[in-house]
């Protein structure tokens, strides 16, 4: 059943980019491809985005000479909603001779108090830290610069090995391309897996990086052109979820041992097979229930958890929350009578 465009009557969800005087272009792009551009037919009203300087209209350098101008100063994050710490001062976000001054580490801390969600992009982690509100959590960084932003901050936790980090008010992410990831998990965690997937369609990314995935894998791509049995064997992992998938079955299909396919899977996805199954599987249940009437016994069959019971032992480790709840909260105008 097709879901008519969601509505809110409430004001638009502010987001406030805050970007240093050599802000970096990737990260403030997926800033603004993901939450300034208008999608009336996702939701309407969509995300309201200000970029904020330090100086109203400041023309700072960034990389390659790109002058970009401020539209906003710091007063204009003072009812945001999300704030997103970009990469400050140096190549590794405070490793150089700029650190961010105390008045944008303010603005985080007082985002902070007011309850208002935090995210960083790549090596913004360290501004966050510098604000004092990542005390006691698990973060991520660009993965060449977790051994600094431990050394400097022992009082958090940082994590190496993933894309990015949700701790619920404050979220942060690896390198550069992660924050793409991250803001489409944000997108997902507001609205909805569909409409997660409609943005990155449109961005022409993937639909779904898993927050756990490796920030770095050795064979990212096919070493050569031409037929790709293990790409291929995915593909088809993802239209037979409903069906039991053995690792023996997928490494057949890739022409490989059971042994070197799972030690290939793992050097190019991330994960191990059982791992990115799990999470495929949630990512489908979540579709089928925003997005149909099924119950939520066949949504299980369906993606291959078999039963009711297994679904809500994953869909709870995986999304924080119960199939029941998920449905409620995004299933939109669907007749969600599955129980």
């Amino acid at each position: 059943m097709a879901r008519r465009p969601r509505q809110d009557t409430q004001k638009r969800h502010v987001v406030a980019a805050i970007i240093p005087a050599d802000a970096s272009l990737l990260e403030l792009s997926a800033a603004t491809e993901v939450f300034g551009i208008e999608r009336p037919d996702l939701f309407n009203p969509w995300y309201e985005l200000r970029v904020c300087g330090v100086k109203k209209h400041g023309q700072p350098a960034t990389y390659g000479g790109v002058q970009v101008i401020a539209p906003h100063n710091l007063a204009a994050a003072a009812d945001a909603d999300t704030l997103i710490a970009m990469p400050w001062g140096g190549e590794w976000g405070g490793k150089g001779e700029t650190p961010a001054p105390p008045e944008v580490l303010q603005v985080f801390c007082d985002a902070h108090a007011r309850g208002a969600r935090l995210l960083s992009f790549c090596t913004g982690a360290f501004v966050l830290a510098a604000a004092g509100v990542l005390r006691d959590r698990r973060v991520t960084t660009h993965w060449r610069a977790a051994e600094e932003l431990a050394r400097r901050y022992p009082d958090m936790t940082v994590d190496p090995d993933v894309l990015y980090v949700d701790g619920g008010q404050v979220l942060t992410s690896a390198g550069a391309a992660a924050s793409f990831d991250l803001a489409l998990h944000v997108v997902r965690v507001d609205h909805g897996a569909d409409v997660a997937n409609a943005v990155a369609r449109g961005l022409v990314v993937p639909p779904h990086r898993d927050g756990g995935q490796a920030q770095y894998v050795g064979a990212p791509v096919a070493p050569e052109p031409g037929p790709d049995p293990f790409r291929e064997t995915l593909d088809w992992a993802l239209e037979h979820l409903g069906e039991p998938l053995s690792v023996g079955e997928l490494a057949g299909r890739s022409l490989m041992s059971p042994r070197t396919f799972a030690r290939h899977f793992r050097a190019v996805v991330g994960a191990t097979p059982h791992q990115w199954l799990l999470r495929q599987r949630v990512l489908a249940a979540q579709q089928l229930l925003e997005t149909t009437d099924r119950s939520i016994d066949r949504i299980a069959d369906d993606v291959g958890f078999g039963s009711a019971a297994t679904l809500r032992m994953h869909f709870q480790r995986v999304v924080h929350t119960t199939p029941q709840a998920y449905r409620r909260t995004f299933a939109g105008d669907v007749a969600a009578t599955g129980s």
